[in-house]
C-alpha cells in the first residue's frame, strides 16, 4: 500500500491526466511520472496548430522541449528534489525522425552538468495532443 507522505503533487505544474501522482519516493529514490509540456495555467500546448475539428495539423517541438523540461523542473522542486540529481530520463517522442535532432540539441542545453542515463524512443501517439513526454527518476541521496 503506498504511503501518501511518499507522494508528491506539484501546485505549479499541469494535472496529471489521470489518477497518479506528480512524483513519488521509494527509499533514496524519486520516479515522476510522466510528464509533457502543457501549459500549468492553461493547459494548453504551446506550438500547437488545429484544424476545424480539432485535431492537430502542426507543432512546435522546440516550445515543447523546453515546456516539458520546465514541468519537470517545477515537480522536481516541489518534491524536495532538484535538477542535478536526475540520474535516468526516458523520452517518447511521436515523430522521432524528425523531431530527435531539435529535441537533442535542446536536451544538451538543460544537462550541461549533469548526465543521467537517457532513453529516446519514437511512439505512435501520446494521450493528449502533445509530441514529447519524459518519464525521469532521480537519486535523492547526497
Amino acid at each position: 500500500m503506498s504511503n501518501p507522505e511518499n507522494t508528491f503533487h506539484a501546485e505549479d505544474a499541469p494535472e496529471p491526466m489521470g489518477q497518479y501522482p506528480h512524483a513519488r519516493k521509494v527509499g533514496r529514490l524519486l520516479f515522476l511520472s510522466g510528464v509533457g509540456p502543457r501549459d500549468p495555467q492553461t493547459n494548453l500546448v504551446a506550438g500547437n496548430t488545429f484544424d476545424h475539428q480539432g485535431e492537430v495539423v502542426s507543432y512546435d517541438i522546440e516550445l515543447q522541449c523546453h515546456a516539458v523540461f520546465a514541468n519537470v523542473k517545477r515537480i522536481l522542486e516541489a518534491s524536495g528534489a532538484r535538477w542535478d540529481q536526475l540520474v535516468d530520463v526516458t523520452v517518447f517522442l511521436t515523430d522521432i525522425k524528425n523531431d530527435f535532432p531539435v529535441y537533442n540539441r535542446i536536451y544538451k542545453q538543460y544537462f550541461l552538468d549533469n548526465s543521467p542515463c537517457r532513453t529516446t524512443v519514437g511512439i505512435s501517439g501520446l494521450p493528449s495532443p502533445i509530441a514529447i513526454e519524459l518519464k525521469c527518476m532521480a537519486d535523492l541521496d547526497d
